[in-house]
């Protein structure tokens, strides 16, 4: 019998870190599915505007601190599901992603939770010296300890309308006459939000089939740093100077972040340099039945507000 998209009707799926770029999108996508959403986050009034997107009952709000066990059980209480969306940059990243994650995967077994998705990251290694990347690999480990039937996906950067990647360089682009590039040569393999989004619903709505697994998912289209800012500047109709920063001057202006755009800090740079691409030895989207879509499907359009008049402005040239 074929599937009317609502596999996930009347199910209480937990969301953490759902007030986020991510999890705004998944939002969306589960309640489109036929789910309950409890909305969990240090900042849930961030995510309210969810509740124009479902209907009356459909969604909750919870304030959580993933590091406090008693607010986890309440965020778990009665719940079908759990995605872990979680994560950071900087601060205490073991309590948050690494043996934190594994605390999260623990509390939702012990409050008998039937399935959990959680979301690490492409380049996550045990072995790393950069401490997001080890502790994303560590927090696999754990929550897979934890809750064996777990759904680990690991995206590559995540790209949307409303993203802070894209739209970064955009903004940078459309402001200055020349910009310097960090790491122009690495790689990248840009992950359009929605299809992320769709990736963890279906691993939700079929948990017997996805769980106790590990997914990479990534774009269809690799490109580098320098090639995805030529394509920036071409959707806005702007000919600009894309400087290649050498490696010496871009870690060292990293560690600094003295310049626009500069990543926060050097473990970002290091990342940023490392590239961001699947490997190929875990399975990805097509496994979980998704086809994922380019960049260039809506470069264009998106980038029409930093276009010189806007929309009223040239057309963007091609490239």
């Amino acid at each position: 019998m074929a599937s009317d998209g609502k596999e996930l009707r009347g199910k209480l799926v937990t969301v953490l870190g759902g007030s986020g770029f991510f999890g705004k999108h998944l939002v969306q996508e589960l309640l489109a599915r036929g789910a309950r959403l409890r909305i969990a986050s240090r900042h849930p009034e961030r995510a309210f505007r969810s509740r124009t997107q479902a209907n009356l009952g459909q969604v909750q709000f919870l304030r959580v601190d993933v590091t406090r066990p008693a607010s986890l059980a309440a965020a778990f209480q009665g719940a079908d599901a759990v995605v872990n969306l979680v994560g950071a940059f900087t601060g205490d990243l073991d309590a948050v992603q690494g043996r934190g994650a594994g605390k999260i995967a623990a509390a939702a077994s012990t409050a008998g939770v039937g399935s959990f998705v959680h979301v690490s990251a492409i380049g996550a290694q045990t072995d790393s010296k950069i401490d997001y990347a080890r502790t994303k690999a560590e927090g696999e480990e754990a929550v897979l300890a934890a809750f064996p039937t777990a759904t680990v996906l690991r995206p590559s950067i995540l790209f949307g309308p409303d993203d802070n990647f894209v739209n970064m360089f955009a903004r940078l682009i459309a402001t200055v006459p020349a910009m310097p590039v960090f790491a122009p040569e690495a790689k990248l393999q840009p992950l359009f939000v929605d299809d992320a989004a769709e990736a963890v619903a279906s691993a939700l709505a079929n948990p017997g089939k996805h769980g106790g697994k590990t997914y990479e998912i990534a774009g269809p289209e690799v490109l580098t740093v320098l090639e995805l800012n030529q394509r920036i500047a071409a959707a806005q109709g702007r000919d600009r100077w894309l400087i290649e920063l050498p490696d010496f001057v871009g870690s060292a202006i990293a560690s600094l972040g003295f310049l626009p755009g500069a990543p926060i800090t050097s473990d970002q740079y290091a990342l940023l340099k490392a590239g961001n691409v699947a490997n190929g030895a875990m399975p990805g989207l097509r496994a979980l039945g998704i086809t994922p879509r380019p960049l260039g499907l809506f470069l264009d359009r998106w980038l029409v507000q930093y276009r010189r008049f806007g929309r009223f402005g040239a057309k963007a040239k091609a490239g």
